[in-house]
């Protein structure tokens, strides 16, 4: 009797509740109910949008539709009061509100049952609703995206971890965060902790900021309600965590109340950013609806600071004008008309298209980001879906996927450098760093003295690189027995907090952890033993010399060869004889000159000319020749005894790698060997030996260790076939390690330096074989090498050919010229001494003209 008698008082105290909380509108044509939090902003804000736009569509329309409005005070079960005595006692049509999904499903509950329509302004309503409650429709578009905006934001900065902070009883975060969780991982980054908070325990709020202080993370994602989230921020504040190294980023939930935001809250707000819904406040509609609700609320709420309206009045007035639109399509009908009517709604609101599809309006794609600083906030641009961050929303706005091109962010602490967004805690334990001991080359990692010595490359390499940060964290080395992969999936069993060594970078590992920059040449190489080279030795001697080389030397010797014969012929009798004796005789007249020195026996200048000119490119050419010849009888040539691995294939041989490593899944999977022939060694002794004896026919190495291999077989092995691309040395760190991000910033800084360098190279430089040279190729020469000597021997000889021709031609119409001139002086002496009567110095010789143009010659004889 107890039960029933607390029952009907609280029954009764709600419908008194109800009675002094109706607002109407006189009329009997229809009415629309509303459940809202009168007590909240997003309440007050929304019963006067929702007033104005029943009142302007009756205006418009000369209806006389009326809205009655109910508490609901945030609690799902006088939500669910309300809703019932709206339906039976009050006949409404239609249900609008509330603002929380929770709130939201009883009243959804209740207008399944009587066939009303509910339009909610819950911004999160999860797949399943609309199938369970078919007279459910989302009048406010779904804000799911606003996770990538955050997601962008964080990636910006280029941060890992993240804490979130919700409230416990928020339905809606099991459809939220998922979306969350999967943006970050497209950034990069991952939820570190999820914190549920409870508006009844305020002492979990400290407890809970206290443990998050403590860790490592410094980025906070806020998606709590308006009281909550500024009571979190001002216990935030008390502790000291709005300060400097602090990033706080909040949701649309809260966000979007900022216009309401005093000069008190501002304070404490200094830094946060926030991602806002927007609407277009540039359209003339909204203008005319700010100006009056900005008069009406300061008239009606003068206890509020700010009387401007945001993007909750807008979606009110834009489900308030949708029932009231549907309702005046109809007269008699049934609700089930009405829903259709709804479903069926097209207009453009305040805040944008109203259109329903599947009963759902469709999701904002475009957010405001928000940066609070001083007494309010500063609009610092915009994140849309198909632009990305833009500071202004127009066709032709430039846009970026980061946050930097935007304007200037003051972050908490009043500091424009940003956060790094993490810190090593002071009470944290060292990190855990796993180095392996089963290394085939210490020389890049070893583990000594009973596993308390670390040593190597590595170990040297990662001490640098911590040395760089700016805070480094304390570490302890442990050693690890197994393989590589087990040694990787102790850090995803988070028994290690990283592993360093030489490790090497696949596909495989990255499910388990993430790397650094891989700080070794990536590949992978055959190595196989090496033979003498001993074939063509009995043409050994041409080799100094290219083929064509030796071509263009037969040419310009026979060729000068020629010269100094023909222009020398006349000085030696014995080269008169037949074209063939000629023809040895000037060859063998070209060697012989060529290699005796003796100047004198040429006997024109000529000669003498093309002669220097031939010996200087002969002793030239021919020094050339013999130290060429001389290096390539002293260098010892190896060549690979085989070449590919499609021999090894077919020959069926045995081939080994490094036990521990991921090669040999490689060689099986990739490269198609039969795991029967594939042999692991654990120390390079070993496989040298097995290459020596035969055991293996060749050896799969990752290229570092053949750097070392071959510095130590220089003589005795070497690379063959082509290098296969795989993944080089890394550092291995868990997923979502804030380190990873500074060190491989650090790691960068350590290759710029040229720190790594001279740690490889002194690495290498301890395993150098002295007979290393002795594999450099003497190479062939070309024509290319003495192109200038063979211009200048044929262009002498050429010269010294055309002087030698023109003067033989000159000399030859000389004795022409003589020999006529003779014949006729005799022919005329006959003639004179017939005609003697003449006297003597009458008597005149014509000379016959010799040449063309040449006037007669006349000699007069006395």
């Amino acid at each position: 009797m107890g039960k029933l008698h607390f029952l009907f008082s609280f029954l009764l105290f709600a419908a008194m509740v109800y009675g002094r909380h109706e607002t109407m509108v006189d009329g009997k044509q229809g009415r629309i109910g509303a459940i809202v939090d009168m007590s909240s902003r997003i309440g007050k804000e929304e019963i006067l949008a929702m007033q104005m736009a029943i009142e302007d569509f009756n205006s418009l329309s000369n209806r006389n539709f009326s809205l009655v409005v109910r508490d609901s005070r945030s609690d799902p079960n006088l939500a669910a009061l309300a809703a019932k005595d709206l339906i039976s006692m009050q006949r409404v049509q239609v249900l609008i509100g509330p603002q929380t999904w929770e709130v939201a499903s009883v009243v959804s509950e209740v207008g399944n049952e009587e066939q009303i329509p509910v339009l909610a302004l819950a911004n999160e309503i999860p797949k399943w609703a609309n199938e369970r409650f078919k007279f459910l429709v989302q009048a406010s578009p779904s804000q799911l995206n606003q996770m990538r905006a955050i997601a962008g934001i964080i990636g910006s900065w280029d941060w890992r971890l993240v804490n979130v902070i919700y409230e416990d009883s928020d339905f809606s975060t099991t459809e939220i965060f998922p979306h969350l969780v999967h943006a970050l991982k497209d950034v990069g980054a991952e939820v570190s902790e999820f914190v549920g908070l409870s508006q009844f325990d305020s002492d979990l709020f400290t407890k809970e900021l206290e443990r998050l202080r403590r860790g490592s993370s410094r980025i906070f994602v806020v998606h709590l309600p308006f009281k909550l989230a500024l009571r979190l921020f001002e216990t935030a504040k008390e502790m000291g965590m709005m300060g400097k190294d602090y990033v706080w980023i909040t949701t649309d939930t809260f966000t979007s109340l900022a216009h309401s935001f005093n000069v008190s809250i501002n304070s404490v707000l200094q830094g946060v950013v926030g991602v806002k819904s927007y609407f277009p406040e540039r359209n003339p509609r909204y203008h005319d609806f700010y100006l009056r609700f900005c008069r009406r609320f300061r008239l009606e709420h003068f206890d509020e600071d700010n009387n401007e309206p945001g993007i909750f009045a807008v979606q009110a007035y834009d489900a308030a004008t949708t029932a009231a639109m549907a309702m005046s399509e109809i007269q008699e009908k049934g609700n089930d008309h009405l829903l259709e009517k709804i479903e069926l709604t097209d207009f453009q609101g305040l805040g944008g298209k109203i259109q329903f599809k599947d009963r759902k309006l469709a999701p904002a794609d475009t957010f405001q980001i928000i940066n609070t600083l001083g007494r309010s906030y500063m609009e610092l641009g915009f994140w849309s879906d198909t632009l990305g961050f833009s500071q202004e929303l127009r066709e032709n706005s430039s846009s970026s996927s980061s946050m930097k091109d935007l304007s200037q962010v003051f972050w908490p602490g009043g500091s424009s450098e940003t956060p790094k967004g993490w810190v090593v805690p002071t009470d944290a334990n060292p990190l855990r760093i796993g180095v392996p001991t089963g290394s085939m080359f210490k020389q890049y990692v070893q583990v000594e003295e009973d596993h308390k010595a670390f040593n190597g490359l590595a170990v040297d390499l990662f001490k640098e690189t911590l040395g760089i940060l700016h805070a480094p964290p304390s570490y302890q080395f442990y050693h690890f027995d197994g393989s590589y992969d087990d040694l990787v999936n102790q850090i995803y069993l988070k028994n290690f907090d990283a592993a360093i060594g030489d490790i090497a970078i696949i596909s495989r590992r990255y499910e388990h952890a993430e790397f650094t920059h891989p700080y070794s040449e990536a590949g992978l190489v055959m190595i196989v033993p090496t033979t003498n080279d001993t074939s063509n030795k009995s043409l050994l001697f041409t080799k100094p010399f290219t083929v064509t080389m030796w071509i263009l030397i037969a040419v310009v010797t026979v060729y000068n060869g020629f010269v100094v014969w023909f222009i020398e012929r006349g000085h030696y009798p014995e080269h008169d004889g037949s074209m063939l004796d000629e023809a040895g005789a000037m060859f063998f007249s070209s060697f012989t000159t060529l290699f005796s020195l003796h100047g004198n026996r040429l006997h024109s200048n000529l000669s003498r000319m093309a002669m220097v000119a031939w010996l200087f490119m002969a002793l030239v050419v021919t020094q050339t020749y013999t130290a060429n010849l001389a290096s390539m009888l002293t260098v010892q040539k190896f060549k690979a005894t085989i070449s590919d691995i499609e021999t090894l294939q077919k020959m069926n041989a045995y081939v080994g790698n490094g036990r521990g490593t991921f090669v040999k899944r490689y060689l099986e999977e990739v490269l198609k060997f039969p795991t029967k022939t594939i042999k692991n060694y654990t120390a390079q002794n070993d496989l040298a030996e097995a290459l020596r004896n035969q055991e293996i026919a060749a050896a799969f190495l990752e290229v570092p260790y053949a750097k070392l291999f071959l510095a130590r077989f220089c003589n005795e092995f070497m690379i063959s076939g082509p290098t296969y691309h795989v993944g080089g040395f890394g550092f291995a760190f868990r997923r979502g390690s804030p380190l990873l991000h500074d060190v491989n910033k650090a790691l960068l800084k350590v290759f710029e330096s040229g720190k790594y360098r001279e740690l490889e190279e002194s690495m290498i430089a301890r395993e150098k074989c002295e007979d290393r040279e002795a594999k450099v190729k003497s190479s062939s020469l070309s024509p290319n090498s003495f192109f200038l000597l063979f211009v200048l021997s044929g262009g002498v000889s050429t010269l010294a050919l055309t002087l030698y021709t023109i003067s033989v031609h000159k000399s030859f119409l000389q004795q022409t010229v003589l020999w006529r001139l003779m014949l006729a002086v005799i022919k005329n002496w006959g003639n004179h001494r017939r005609e003697f009567s003449r006297q003597p110095n009458d008597v005149l010789l014509t000379v016959p003209k010799i040449f063309p143009n040449a006037t007669n010659l006349q000699i007069q004889v006395q």
